[in-house]
Formats: structure tokens, sequence, C-alpha cells
């Protein structure tokens, strides 16, 4: 028996009536139906294609068919699906929108590196900060370098647009007598929800662990006997909510003597009611009807473990009469510590649970300025004494 054809000519009549072009009709692997434009009216020619397409097809090597850049940018999120988080998918079909409305929803193929430098431009010169800008660009040449490696492209028309440059940030950080204020402030602030500020504050500062991972802290996650901290993501469980780790699977951290003894209160006190260490009762069973009713989402397990977080903070913040920080502050002063107490760059990029090797390097040259800039300080004024001894000893050899 025949087998049936699964790519058929089509000779598509010209918009004047005096010609034709052929057409390459066939199913995707969506059961789609598609066609392919050959640009030419050479039968002969026509023919070879649709024989070399059609087994390709059969051999599942089917070039992609069309899509608009709406529907890429879908397609590209539903294979992904959960290997990033809901806040990064959010962001990544954000920059995408944004692309579209600049360049409109042509073809993915047919995406240029002129169509990135003219978004690159016209993001800045609607005044968004080069920093934005750039997000977005790296967004939306996410999307185009996952269709290489998906062989819906052969290279990435985006490769070489040029981020806009981003002035590097300050690092800021807490001296040690604002740490002390902080600390002190939290343990006299209260609020509705009795969250243990002054431990969160403890634990911040001394693990360098982020505020999603805290308020994640499970009891399991702290080993007393080995004096370690685990950072682990969480399971959807009845008890537990899911919950994953940015950048990094898991990590081990330091658990200092004092923090321990608080933390062996902290449990006594809680009498085991549930498994979060730093999440208060109320709070807890409040998230449990919301998990319930199915209002709960991944990406509340990163925003909305505690309600008003930041707000409570700018208040203990005012207490301690600190100026305008914030908490994610607290983490970068843990990780300037480690450097001044001499770990290595590879050692505080494992601690930190950095993605990349960049972000821990900004962070040692940061704390490079400030030694040279303090070793600077002591040698101009070590100089100027010793100058001034000579200049004294010389008045008195004159006089």
């Amino acid at each position: 028996m025949k087998a049936k054809k699964l790519v058929t000519l089509w000779e598509r009549p010209s918009y004047d009536g005096n010609g034709f072009t052929y057409y390459l009709l066939y199913t995707d692997e969506n059961s789609k139906r598609r066609q392919k434009s050959l640009g030419h009216c050479d039968g002969r020619k026509a023919e070879r294609q649709r024989a070399t397409f059609e087994r390709h097809l059969r051999m599942g090597q089917v070039e992609p068919g069309s899509l608009k850049l709406k529907e890429f940018a879908k397609d590209s999120l539903a294979r992904t699906g959960n290997q990033i988080r809901e806040s990064t998918q959010a962001e990544y079909r954000q920059a995408m929108n944004d692309f579209i409305c600049v360049v409109g929803n042509m073809d993915y193929r047919k995406v240029r590196l002129s169509h990135g430098e003219y978004f690159r431009q016209i993001c800045l010169d609607r005044g968004e900060s080069p920093a934005t800008v750039a997000k977005k660009l790296k967004g939306v040449k996410r999307f185009f370098t996952l269709g290489v490696q998906r062989k819906q492209l052969e290279e990435n028309p985006l490769l070489y647009v040029k981020l806009p440059k981003v002035p590097k940030k300050r690092i800021k950080i807490y001296t040690d007598e604002e740490i002390a204020a902080l600390i002190k402030a939290a343990s006299e602030f209260q609020n509705e929800d009795v969250l243990e500020w002054d431990l969160l504050v403890t634990l911040a500062v001394t693990t360098g662990m982020r505020k999603s991972e805290l308020l994640n802290l499970v009891w399991d996650d702290i080993d007393f006997e080995g004096m370690t901290v685990e950072v682990n993501a969480k399971e959807e469980t009845p008890q537990t909510w899911e919950w994953r780790i940015k950048d990094s699977d898991h990590r081990s951290l330091p658990l200092m003597d004092d923090v321990k003894q608080l933390l062996i209160e902290l449990k006594h006190r809680r009498q085991g009611d549930h498994p979060y260490v730093l999440v208060p009762s109320a709070r807890y069973e409040y998230i449990q009807r919301v998990r319930q009713e199915g209002k709960w989402t991944l990406s509340s397990a990163r925003y909305s473990v505690m309600n008003n977080f930041t707000r409570q903070f700018n208040k203990i913040l005012k207490l301690a009469e600190v100026g305008k920080k914030t908490f994610h502050d607290i983490r970068r002063t843990a990780i300037t510590g480690w450097f001044r107490q001499g770990l290595s760059e590879y050692d505080v990029m494992t601690l930190a649970g950095h993605a990349n090797f960049e972000t821990t390097h900004n962070f040692y040259l940061a704390i490079a300025d400030d030694l040279l800039a303090r070793a600077r300080k002591a040698v101009t004024h070590q100089v100027s004494q010793e100058l001034l001894r000579k200049s004294c000893h010389h008045r008195l050899r004159i006089a």
C-alpha cells in the first residue's frame, strides 16, 4: 500500500493573476496545518523540495513552523515550565510583551539585530533606567537563546545587541554599631504577628541568608549538634508549602553558639506547634487556610510569608536611628564580613549561594576598594606625622 503524502504542493496565484508561487502544505508536530512558501514557480524544483521536506518530516526533523512572537514566547515558557520561578517567568513575559509593542508581533525568525538595537533605544528614550533596559534585553535575549538550544533557530539574532552601561552601585552595609542598635530595636519592637525580629536580624547577619530563606526555614533544617543551618528547598506537604532556593540547590551555613541558644529557647516556647522556625503561629494558621482555599502559589512562598514585612522593618530602622537601608543590606553586611575575615572568593560564593562568580567578585572589589582607601588614609597619616617630626628637628637644628 502506497504511503500517504505528508506534504503537498499548492500553486498559489499571485494577486494580479499573472503568475503563481509554490507552497508546501503540511501538518506540524502539534497537529496544526502549516504552509511554507518556496518563493518560486519552478515545478521540478518544488517537487524536489517537497520530497526532501517530507523525508525530514518522517524522520522528525521538520523545520519549525512559523510562529508569531507572542506564540513563540508562550511556547518557550510552556517548555521551560517550572525550571524557573514564577516571578522570573513573569519578568520574561513582560520583557517580550514590551519588545512586541515596539517591533510588532512578527514571525520570530524574522527578528534581526536592528530590532534589538531599536528596542534598546526606544526604552532609553522613554526615560527607563539603563539597569531596567539591560534587564529587559536579557529577558528577550533568553527566549532566542533557548530557541537556538531547541533547534528552532540557527543563531540568536539579538546575541550582539550591547546592553546599556549600568553604573555600579555602591554596596550598602551596616556598621557594627548599626547592627547592635538594630538588634536592640528589634528586641523592643512589638507587633500583632509576634515575629521574632531580633532573632531574624541576628540569623541574617551571622549566616548571610536571604529573607525568603529565613522565612522558609524549618526546624529540620537546623542541626544543633553539628552547629549548622541547612538551606533546603521545600516540598508541598500538608504541613509545608513548596518553596525553591534561588540560584543553588542546597548549602550549609555555620551556626554560632549564642544563636543556637536563642533558637533552642524559641523552640521550647513554640512547643513544636508547626514546622517553621520564624513564622508566628497565627500567621502559619492563616497561610494554612489560604492554602486550603487554593489561593497560595509558589510566588506566595517567596513574597507573602510575612505580611507588611518591609513596613515593619522600616519601623525598626527608625527606632534604631539607622539611616535608609534595607533588610537585604544585612546579607550584604555578612558577605563583606566574610571577605574581611580572609575567606576566599570561592568560599564566599559557596556560603552566599551565588549562581555566578561575577556577583561574588563585585563584593570582593568593594572590600578591596575599602581596604585600599583605609590603607591610603593610614599611610597618609603616618607620613604626615613623620614629615612633621622631621620638620621640627630641622627647625631645632637651625635654632
